[in-house]
């Protein structure tokens, strides 16, 4: 149990719930994405037709990722309560100017280890995308 400096009153987070939905601020969030999309279930009968292969034809596999990170913050959910009228506040998150950027890092691996982690500066495309795959492992 909290104690609110300003009411002198002990506040407990139903009661502040309760307020704020009597005045009319209720919390949003977006809803998700399916779990299983058709890409997925490509991948998983690719695996499931794979799966009894033999240890000399895994060996020669050589698997591949490709990450993005946001070098500012997370494109993840803000979870807020407000009025559904105030919609668009100036100051509602804290944003940076031209987005803080972001960096795609490229790497790869097979059962001999591990391959170079590679930074893929401007777009990979399917002309650049075997040549960098040759570069990076």
């Amino acid at each position: 149990m909290g104690f609110s400096a300003e009411m002198g009153e002990p506040s407990r987070r139903t009661i502040i719930s309760a307020a704020l939905h009597q005045s009319g601020h209720y919390g949003t969030v977006s809803r998700w994405k399916p779990l299983l999309t058709n890409r997925h279930m490509t991948h998983l009968e690719f695996a499931k037709t794979h799966l009894k292969d033999s240890q000399t034809i895994q060996n020669r596999i050589l698997w591949s990722d490709l990450t993005k990170i946001e070098l500012f913050g997370l494109n993840a959910k803000h979870h807020i309560c407000r009025n559904p009228a105030t919609t668009h506040l100036a100051n509602t998150i804290s944003t940076v100017n031209h987005g803080g950027g972001s960096i795609m890092l490229w790497g790869c691996f097979s059962v001999a280890g591990t391959g170079r982690l590679v930074r893929i500066k401007g777009r990979i495309c399917r002309e650049n995308r075997g040549a960098t795959l040759v570069a990076s492992c």
